[in-house]
């Protein structure tokens, strides 16, 4: 399990990235990079980083599912995950 400040400093970033995007684009495409270096840094799409939703573990995200391969292997053999079952011949 990863802390929840973790967790909540993604988040934090995601609010961020949301919020400035538009303005992000507009800067980018006039070619304004002083006016972009004034923004906030978390404000970057390239800061974020994918964390499982569950866990908040960041290696291992499989992104169709938004979780790590540990949730996910757990949550499969557990009959969780609609359509997906332990292979076995």
């Amino acid at each position: 399990m990863a802390k929840e400040s973790m967790k909540a400093r993604e988040v934090k970033r995601q609010k961020l990235v949301d919020k400035y995007a538009d303005r992000r684009a507009a800067l980018k495409a006039a070619g304004d990079f002083i006016g972009l270096s004034k923004l906030p840094r978390n404000s970057s799409k390239v800061r974020l980083h994918n964390r499982c939703k569950l866990t908040g573990r960041p290696k291992g995200y499989i992104r169709e599912y938004g979780i790590s391969r540990n949730t996910f292997r757990e949550m499969a053999l557990n009959g969780l995950i609609p359509g997906i079952t332990k292979a076995s011949w």
